[in-house]
């Protein structure tokens, strides 16, 4: 018998999330022979548990290409982090009972790090309950802190929304310094990793270099030395820019922007390090600023995205269909890199005991010696990703996107309370 399969978005989205969707989708619809329908789960995992699965098979050709061009979940994505086996095997036979009740013999799981440790348990299922399901990780997360593949999609959209965030509100401060404000603070995202810091990096280029100071997870936060470095670059050029991530901790781990909250994986909540930052700025050398956080918005920025990560994105999707056919499970699709001058990568693939629970954070030859700026190396690392323009389609001025019927297939079992 032909099976099913499972599709669901977990975690924050992404500004080409649905791309992956679209390539899930549309590859299997191109082997109608081997897979059926694809139900996609309402509100990731969750809708997997509850038995509200999303009939895809409803949607149009045309809705499911839309997709590539949409930013969000399509679906409905959540934070929800299977605990193991031995501690809520309930929760596992639940996923059993609604898989066997819709013969679903696919699981794709499309998100970042602790996404990949559900997906490796899942995948487990058939060893420990006795059940056949093939378990494909999709990547994805704006954060790039996925192991083994080369970088995740979603993250080269954020970096070229960041550095292009970066080099035009560097453009603004600098045109009014002299009276005004002379220094500009932009909070980024990134709890360990610095990636989507690193990427204000490139606004600075040789034709129109800027002052900028970068402040990395990596690196522990010394006042003294970062105030002064901002110091000097106010009075060597009149104006300065900060790019600061959210994960900028103290010598003794504790971040700049902690709230005390944690969030449904355990990490803890943050959000507010530029106007802590700002507030520093001001307090001790007197410099008038202004300050941002990117937030959803850099994650949300379809306008804008880059057409390397489209591309990358629709491609995991696709190939981890191609990887299920093929008999493979507990794998996840990677970007290997070949070369970055002239850009080129390949398809590779990566086993989920080496990918759950491990963070990429950025290498020390990415970061300069003084602790505030990214070296050529990273330079050169990151410029293939934000290269190319992937726009949507216009309507009356404003991005024309698509919204999914989500018309649900009939349960068959009784409710659970998630």
């Amino acid at each position: 018998m032909v099976k099913n399969a499972f599709y669901a978005q977990s975690g924050g989205v992404t500004a080409v999330i649905n791309a992956s969707a679209c390539g899930v989708i549309e590859t299997a619809r191109a082997n109608s022979d081997r897979i059926g329908t694809v139900f996609a789960g309402q509100n990731g995992i969750i809708g997997a548990l509850a038995e509200e699965l999303i009939d895809t098979s409803l949607e149009t050709d045309a809705a499911i290409a839309a997709l590539r061009h949409t930013p969000s979940g399509a679906f409905g994505s959540c934070r929800f982090k299977l605990k193991s086996l031995e501690e809520n095997r309930r929760e596992y036979e639940r996923l059993i009972e609604v898989f066997k009740a819709h013969n679903i013999g696919y699981f794709f799981y499309n998100g970042g790090g602790d996404s990949a440790d559900t997906c490796f348990k899942v995948s487990q299922l058939s060893d420990e309950m006795g059940f056949p399901i093939q378990a494909i990780h999709v990547p994805k997360t704006v954060d790039n802190d996925l192991p083994i593949t080369d970088n995740c999609p979603g993250f080269g959209s954020v970096a070229k929304y960041i550095a292009i965030s970066t080099m035009e509100a560097s453009f603004d401060v600098a045109s009014m310094c002299k009276t005004s404000t002379k220094v500009f603070v932009l909070e980024v995202m990134g709890r360990h990793a610095g990636w989507i810091a690193a990427a204000g990096g490139l606004a600075s280029t040789r034709d129109n270099p800027i002052p900028i100071v970068i402040l990395f997870p990596e690196i522990e936060f010394n006042q003294e030395k970062f105030l002064a470095e901002v110091d000097a670059k106010v009075k060597q050029h009149g104006y300065c820019s900060v790019v600061v991530s959210e994960g900028t901790h103290w010598p003794d781990g504790k971040f700049l922007a902690e709230t005390g909250l944690k969030d449904a994986f355990g990490h803890s909540q943050l959000g507010g390090c530029a106007p802590v930052v700002a507030n520093m700025i001001q307090t001790e050398l007197g410099h008038k600023y202004h300050w941002g956080v990117a937030d959803y918005m850099q994650r949300a920025a379809r306008h804008i995205a880059s057409a390397s990560d489209v591309e990358q994105a629709y491609a995991m999707g696709k190939a981890a269909v191609e990887f299920a056919l093929e008999g493979e499970n507990s794998i996840m699709p990677t970007v290997d890199r070949i070369s970055s001058r002239p850009y080129e990568w390949k398809i590779g693939k990566a086993p989920l005991s080496k990918v759950a629970n491990v963070e990429k954070m950025m290498p020390a030859e990415f970061i300069t010696e003084d602790g505030f700026g990214i070296t050529d190396a990273c330079r050169e690392y990151l410029e293939p990703l934000i290269e190319g323009e992937d726009y949507p389609p216009y309507e009356n001025g404003m991005p024309k996107y698509i919204r999914m019927q989500k018309v649900l297939a009939d349960k068959k079992l009784p409710d659970f309370e998630v």
